[in-house]
């Protein structure tokens, strides 16, 4: 139920953290004001597909896997395992022992499942619920988010010394607000400084959450201004097509065979 809270924390290669977009100056200087990073990525990076062409080229020479298996999920596997055997460090955290993907790890981190999570997930109404863990993790197995501050701290890196997910979701509620005049329709401002108890109770809650017009929460697109540049409304026309293979008496069924490019 987490593509929404995936995208909004940046995890997607053409976004930062909160909405933000990896192209523009001004969201990519608010961003390193917030963090006060020194450095700061300026382009988009590889989509998943594009991702293992280039690691087949050799220009991507590391890659970490998590909560996927793309030897299974994506299309052209001969294409998959041809890169992950050319590339020069494949890390993969996983829930399972074994797995497609995991023949190719030189190194593996046993993650947990979502029975072992907590922390947050965001639907597609923009509602943030927390999600609360059924089970303690099996035999020594570490969130995704304990795995990534361990090896950052290994490799010296700062900023990454969070105890609990609760700490992570305030980092999250505060950058979604920093310098957020209104212009950015992500804004938890109600819920930066919420204590441990008040972050464990959490009902679910749609954004924007604001501190100081609650009035307007959970509410986008209330004063007719969408998120385009005019602030106008996109409608797309198409031309409705049957499919290309119709059915009949004769042949009732269609299979489908494969998988194709654009899956999803």
């Amino acid at each position: 139920p987490n593509a929404m809270g995936g995208r909004e924390v940046g995890g997607l290669a053409n976004q930062l953290a909160a909405h933000l977009d990896i192209e523009n100056e001004a969201h990519q200087q608010l961003v390193q004001r917030f963090w006060q990073s020194p450095t700061i990525a300026k382009k988009a990076g590889c989509n998943a597909i594009d991702m293992f062409d280039e690691i087949a080229k050799g220009k991507i020479k590391a890659i970490w896997v998590m909560a996927t298996n793309p030897m299974v999920s994506l299309p052209n596997n001969a294409a998959i395992q041809h890169a992950l055997e050319q590339c020069e460090l494949v890390v993969v955290s996983d829930c399972i022992a074994k797995s497609d993907t995991l023949k190719f790890a030189n190194v593996a981190f046993p993650s947990t499942g979502w029975g072992e999570k907590n922390g947050t997930v965001t639907n597609s109404e923009r509602r943030i619920s927390r999600q609360r863990p059924l089970v303690e993790p099996f035999s020594g197995a570490k969130n995704d988010w304990q795995i990534m501050c361990l090896v950052a701290q290994k490799m010296g890196f700062e900023g990454f010394d969070f105890t609990d997910p609760s700490g992570i979701f305030e980092e999250w509620a505060q950058l979604t607000d920093f310098e957020n005049n209104g212009d950015r329709l992500l804004n938890l401002s109600a819920l930066v400084g919420l204590s441990q108890q008040q972050y464990d109770n959490l009902k679910p809650v749609m954004w924007p959450v604001l501190k100081n017009e609650p009035y307007k929460n959970g509410q986008v697109f209330v004063n007719n201004q969408f998120s385009t540049a005019d602030k106008k409304a996109r409608f797309i026309p198409i031309t409705p097509k049957l499919p290309v293979q119709q059915t009949s008496s004769d042949y009732p069924f269609v299979m489908n065979s494969g998988r194709i490019r654009d899956q999803w």
